[in-house]
């Protein structure tokens, strides 16, 4: 193994960093055309950023619309899994492919060379000439500047630390954030007998229950349109896109009524400061509450990555997940090219589009070099 200033380097034809579903998708595409590659995962086995979520949460798509390129999601085909059976499925997705996955290494910068791409983790050092980043865009919390002028005994957690009602203190809770992942905090902050607020702009909801008798068949023709037409190639797609990578999409499995039968006082408005130590919402009102979710989505920042990638509003800039620096590319994108574009089903599309460009690069540099 070669060494550069004493630190030991070692060298890849692709790395592909993360191995959620939008990286394994990506080592899928990668191994069946025969490029040697490497996946990098900070985490210490696969699959974990879903161990970690609320324990009552399920997918909102039925499982013959959940499988990775290769592998159908196991069981009933109408079934929406829960997220340990997402975590099993992704573990076994890796073993099954037998993907070379790295588990526990964190990148800490990704800068060019002149050969390709060098990374940085915890003192090791990768080069490699093509780079695929799949760490999605849901990495670091986003909660508003004023949350640290709450009182100290008010629990404050951000939706991604909310593994269930359990981790609540006695007393009322405000759910800040009307969305998918707010919607069903606050069903279930709710259900466990907490006097719950939810607090956030009305992202309306599915035009059928996903839980009903309706789905089965509505489902059938609904994956096709959202994964087909819902694209940045249609004028409908290109709509919706800024819309939903704000916002989040429209409220699917926990819909108004469920809110209303548990208790949970919705409030079409935000929340937006603080009055003596307490959340104070958009008209004034101001809640005595003992917890506070914020389920405010997530900034979209990558510090590590040192190259000129990344927009004023945080998101990288790029074509289908091609960016203007040649061979660095992005998969699991929301709404990288269609709103399926970081769901487990629709991740395949994108990670293979954006394999072929990697290998046909790879073409023209050994082209190159003849």
């Amino acid at each position: 193994m070669p060494t550069v200033g004493g630190v030991s380097t070692e060298r890849f034809d692709v790395i592909v960093i993360g191995a959620g579903q939008a990286g394994l998708a990506s080592g899928y595409h990668l191994a069946q055309r025969g490029v040697p590659f490497v996946i990098l995962e900070e985490a210490a086995q696969v699959g974990e950023s879903w161990r970690r979520r609320w324990d009552t949460l399920r997918v909102f798509t039925p499982a013959r619309n959940d499988g990775l390129p290769g592998m159908p999601f196991p069981g009933p085909g109408h079934a929406c899994p829960t997220k340990d059976e997402i975590a099993a499925y992704l573990a076994a997705y890796a073993h099954q492919m037998r993907l070379p996955i790295r588990l526990g290494v964190r990148v800490d910068s990704l800068e060019a060379t002149e050969a390709g791409f060098v990374l940085t983790a915890a003192g090791d050092r990768y080069e490699a000439a093509q780079v695929i980043v799949a760490t999605g865009a849901y990495t670091e919390p986003k909660i508003p500047e004023f949350a640290a002028q709450l009182r100290p005994d008010i629990r404050q957690l951000h939706s991604s630390q909310f593994s269930g009602a359990a981790r609540l203190v006695p007393g009322a809770v405000l759910v800040v954030g009307a969305s998918n992942s707010g919607a069903e905090i606050a069903f279930s902050a709710a259900s466990a007998g907490h006097e719950t607020w939810l607090s956030g702009r009305d992202v309306g909801q599915m035009p059928f229950d996903i839980n009903g008798r309706v789905a089965r068949v509505v489902d059938r023709a609904f994956w096709p349109f959202v994964h087909h037409v819902m694209t940045v190639r249609t004028p409908i797609g290109r709509k919706a896109r800024p819309v939903i990578q704000l916002h989040g999409g429209p409220l699917e499995r926990i819909r108004p009524r469920d809110l209303d039968t548990v208790g949970v006082k919705r409030v079409v408005g935000r929340t937006v400061g603080v009055a003596d130590g307490r959340p104070r919402l958009d008209d004034g009102q101001v809640l005595d509450v003992s917890n506070v979710i914020w389920a405010t989505g997530f900034r979209h920042e990558y510090p590590w990555i040192r190259l000129p990638v990344v927009g004023p509003e945080g998101w990288p800039m790029h074509a289908r997940g091609v960016t203007a620096v040649p061979g660095l590319y992005f998969v699991g994108l929301p709404f990288q090219y269609g709103l399926t574009s970081s769901l487990i089903g629709g991740v395949g599309r994108d990670a293979e589009y954006v394999v072929r460009r990697v290998t046909s690069a790879a073409r023209h540099a050994v082209v190159g070099i003849a």
